[in-house]
Parts: structure tokens; sequence; C-alpha cells
């Protein structure tokens, strides 16, 4: 008997090699050479039956540009991220740590597409269908037209596919999915490859709204070859702390809408809930009066939410002081730091500095800036902010507070919440009308600014 050949297929990009390198040479991407058995695929490829088109090619100028068509999901959030709802014939790929509630969002997401009179079909390769059955009662989901399936085999599959005609499919998750034809094991980099190949051609070919749950690796990217991510439509991950009782769902990837859009869900004994208004989350828990603590209007796409930054500077103990910070971009912090010595004075080099997003929150835009900055030189000072106060604004290395985008929906977030002073960018200040029920300071530098908060 012959001894079965292995290749090496990279976790990345895909790259194929009969030896393994410790750097891809394809993306340059390090340690993510992989060892597969190789295998002669035969399976009926581009001539299977469900993908056989006679369609032509035709001029751009010639194409009806109609308005895509959605599906509302009976989900706000998820509608949100999505850009508007389900596009049929869309491929979603859902992520996310294991438990974080990937299954219980898309059984609740299955349930409220039936109620809309759509037949769906939800394929799980992980539970039995006892199991899923026992969630969707603790969930309230069920319907007649919910179909549950446990099953792995992609030929069963496309038979279920082909017997109940569903509008929407649900397969939980990928990794599980094989193909008899490759002798590969489930969950592998070829295996993945062609069962998302196969699920891409049925929703396009069909008109199915697919969506796909990828399992993450342990630094939080989905499991798998990298191309996967490009071959969907749309990528979402499901974010969130254990400890905590809300998730993030937010879009890294979307064809049909935007990727900074977020959606926040509150966990739950029925699940989980949408949560309209996330500033008061955020902030339900807020200390006034503390020195560290200051309130940043930051946007999620078009959406504002006001959120806690906590900032402990204390004396270090070691030779090189601490920069710790959860929640922001490191190098961004550090940057701030050094504005803050250069241009305000302030003697940071024997300090340890600890920056904190309160709730989990990530921050990524550079209208956090002069939050942070308040926030470190109040801590450093020992003086706290006003507790009705609301900050933004980008800070330069030259120490100026330049414009941000959408001040007037953050300034007027900022009001609804009940704040009675905004501290922003001077620039940002025209072109808009301003509420008359909270102050406005408009600042043209972090020593203006500090000036105004820490007065």
């Amino acid at each position: 008997m012959a001894k079965p050949k292995t290749k090496f297929f990279c976790t990345e990009c895909g790259y194929e090699s009969p030896k393994w390198f410790g750097k891809c040479p394809g993306c340059q991407a390090w340690n993510s050479m992989v060892e597969e058995t190789e295998s002669v695929v035969k399976t009926q490829g581009m001539n299977a039956p469900i993908i056989q088109s006679k369609e032509k090619a035709q001029s751009i100028i010639n194409i009806e540009s109609d308005k895509e068509p959605r599906i509302l999901t009976g989900i706000g959030e998820l509608n949100r991220v999505l850009g508007g709802g389900i596009v049929p014939g869309s491929l979603v790929l859902v992520g996310g740590d294991p438990g974080i509630g990937k299954s219980t969002l898309l059984l609740q997401t299955s349930h409220a597409l039936t109620t809309q009179g759509l037949r769906v079909l939800y394929i799980s390769g992980e539970e039995s269908v006892r199991q899923t059955k026992l969630r969707a009662d603790r969930l309230g989901a069920l319907s007649a037209e919910l179909y549950v399936l446990c099953e792995t085999n992609m030929e069963s599959i496309e038979e279920a596919i082909e017997q109940i005609k569903p509008q929407f499919l649900v397969i939980d998750s990928i990794q599980t999915v094989f193909m008899p034809e490759v002798t590969s094991a489930p969950g592998s980099v070829t295996q993945v490859r062609e069962c998302t190949t196969r699920f891409m051609r049925i929703a396009k070919i069909r008109g199915i709204a697919t969506v796909l749950v990828g399992h993450v690796t342990k630094e939080g990217a989905i499991a798998g070859p990298r191309m996967l991510e490009h071959m969907v439509d749309c990528v979402l991950y499901f974010e969130g702390e254990r400890h905590h009782t809300y998730r993030l769902l937010r879009a890294v990837k979307n064809r049909f809408g935007s990727t900074n859009e977020i959606g926040i869900f509150e966990m739950g004994e029925i699940g989980l809930t949408e949560v309209e208004n996330p500033s008061e989350l955020f902030l339900s828990e807020r200390p006034l009066g503390v020195a560290g603590s200051a309130v940043v209007a930051s946007m999620e796409g078009t959406r504002p939410v006001l959120v806690e930054l906590q900032a402990l500077v204390a004396a270090t103990h070691f030779p090189s002081p601490r920069r710790m910070c959860t929640g922001m971009d490191h190098q961004r912090m550090a940057l701030i730091i050094a504005v803050l010595e250069k241009r305000m004075g302030m003697f940071l080099q024997n300090q340890d500095a600890y920056l904190n997003v309160a709730g989990g929150v990530k921050l990524d835009e550079p209208a956090v800036d002069l939050a942070v900055a308040i926030s470190i030189a109040s801590s450093f000072r020992d003086i706290s902010t006003k507790p009705y106060d609301v900050f933004f604004g980008e800070v330069g290395l030259t120490g100026e507070v330049r414009g941000v985008s959408r001040a007037e929906t953050r300034v007027k977030e900022a009001s609804k919440l009940g704040f009675r002073r905004v501290i922003m960018p001077e620039k940002s200040m025209k072109g808009w009308k301003h509420p008359q029920d909270i102050q406005i300071i408009g600042v043209s530098t972090v020593a203006d600014a500090l000036s105004v908060a820490l007065d």
C-alpha cells in the first residue's frame, strides 16, 4: 500500500507546499503552516447540478440597479449591524468565543423569521436535536416553520435543503461539516474550504440566506483558512466578557452595509435582549467625584455611545514604569502620555499608568484622545472632573485639540442623558445648532481643556 502523501497549508492565505516553512512564502505569516494528508478530491466540482447556469456576460450599463431586497430579522440590533436586514442569497460568517451566545442569537433570529412566514432550517453539528429543543423551550423559540437537523455530512445536508426548501439556513458550525470525498478530518483546512465553497454556491444559486458559525482560535481569529473570510459576504464577531451580561456584535466585513456599526445585547435567563440605549448601560455604575474618571462621547458607526474612561497613575517601584491599557490602543495611550509630559510639564517617567474602558468596550477612534488625556491628568493631580462633564476630541503631538466628525450627534446624546457640559474641539462647534440645555465649551489645546476640566 502506497504511503499517503502530506502537504502543508497556510491557515492565513491557503498557500500549499510539500514541505514545512516557519514563515509562509505567500503571506509572510509566521507559524501558520499546518500538515494535512493529500487527497484526490473526486467531486462533481464545477459540473455539479446545483451550479449549472446559462447566464451570459452583460454590459454593466444594461444591468438594472434595483435596490437589494432585505429580510428584517425582527431583532433591531442585528438589522443595524447587517446594514438593514439580511440579503437573500448572502453568506454570513459569525464567530465568537465558546459559550458567548452565538447559537442563542441565531436560534432567536430563526424564530423571529418564522413569525414572518419564512421557513428556516437550523443544522447543528455539535448538539443533538433534543439539546436544541431544550434551548428553544427556554428561549420560547418554538415554531412549526423552524426545522432542526443534527447532521455533519455535506451530502445529507444538501438533501435536507432540497427537501425542506428553506429561505434561511443556519450551519452550526462549519468546522463540524465534512465532505465524504475529502479524506482529511472535519475542521481541516481542506474540509472547511470545500464545504464553505459548496454552501456559497447553494446560497447564490437558490437565493437562501445562509449563516455559518465559525470557531475562533485562542488569538480570537476565526479558525480555518483566512480565505474563509474572503469567500463570505459578511463577517460578524460576537464579543463579550464572561463576567459581564452584555454582548457586542461587530461587523468586520460587510458587502451590503457599513462595518462601523455595533449591536449590543444583554444576556439573561430567557436569552439575549436588545440594549436600545447602551450609554445608560455603560454609565450605570459610574462613580461620581473620583479622580481619574472621565466620560467620552464616542461614535460606533452612526450610533453615539457614552463610555467611562478610568485612569490610575501611581509611583512605580521598577526602573521603567508600566503602561497598561484595556479597551483601546496601547500605542495611542503612550502617545498621549508623551504629549502630557512634553507640553504640560507632567513628570510621568516615574509613574505607572493604567487605563481602562469601563464595561469592556473597545474604542478605536481618535476622538477619545482628549478624554484619555484628562483622565490621566486627573489621576496624576488627584483632582476629580465634574460629574456631569463629557469630553471628546483628537489630540495632536504639538498639544492641539483637533476637530472630529459628528459633533452634533455626540452633544445631543450627552444632553439626552442629562449631562450639563461638553468640552470639545473649538473647530467642531461651527455649522450646527447648539442645544440650549447643555453648556458647550470649545478648546484648542490640551492646556485649555485641562484648565476647564480640572479647575
